[in-house]
């Protein structure tokens, strides 16, 4: 199976080193190029890639902006693109807004060229991308600052779980792997996935990125102390 990737940022350079990375690949396309999050869009809608690295910081449409608008347009329709948010980390604030907004997880700009084409295959194949390293600064940095929108459903959201389903979702929220949950609680991958399947059906929410946002939200996880 090919996957076909739309690179958009605004510098010409980075675009041209990412695609040298990816073309290298022999199961990834790149099948465009955009400057901005309109232009991305517009190349979204007409080329159908599976996954779009997604730069923040753009004149005109942001990445923010352009990432919403994708996928909520995708909702309507068969094919779903996934969103690959790039951030120079230190320069983005507004990368959980970006989260928000339905992308599948964030790549640092300098991220080397295997740990770029893994991610790329792994939010191709449907999952999401929630590197500890950077969740844990990115979430304890920004995390006291998430809007409290959510906040009034929470516990009724949340007592949809079982206790063990919550301790999982605390889990993923440390931004753990399957195998590390599995060692973690002394069970089967297999039975940490079908929890994991469980917690993502029974919140309404799309993948672990978002599973990750909302137990910051809902104060199960705060900044500072998940990664203790």
């Amino acid at each position: 199976m090919t996957i076909r990737v739309l690179l958009v940022d605004d510098q010409p350079l980075l675009r041209t080193g990412f695609r040298l990375i990816l073309e290298a690949e022999p199961e990834i396309t790149v099948v465009g190029e955009a400057g901005d999050g309109k232009a991305a869009q517009e190349q979204a809608r007409a080329l159908l890639p599976d996954v779009i690295l997604m730069d923040v910081r753009m004149p005109g449409v942001d990445g923010i902006d352009a990432t919403r608008r994708i996928v909520r347009e995708a909702a309507h329709g068969a094919h779903v693109p996934r969103v690959l948010v790039l951030t120079t980390f230190d320069l983005d604030e507004y990368i959980v807004e970006a989260l928000r907004a339905g992308a599948s997880g964030f790549l640092l700009k300098d991220v080397p060229p295997e740990e770029l084409v893994q991610a790329i295959r792994v939010v191709a194949a449907g999952d999401a991308i929630v590197a500890p390293s950077v969740t844990r600064r990115l979430l304890d940095r920004f995390g006291a600052h998430l809007p409290s929108t959510r906040r009034p459903s929470a516990p009724v959201r949340l007592e949809r779980l079982t206790e063990r389903e919550l301790e999982v979702l605390r889990l993923i929220a440390r931004g753990m792997s399957n195998a590390e949950i599995a060692a973690e609680l002394v069970v089967s991958e297999t039975t940490v996935k079908t929890h994991v399947g469980n917690v993502l059906t029974k919140l309404g929410l799309r993948d672990r990125v978002q599973a990750v946002v909302l137990a910051y939200e809902t104060g199960l996880i705060t900044p500072g102390t998940a990664f203790s």
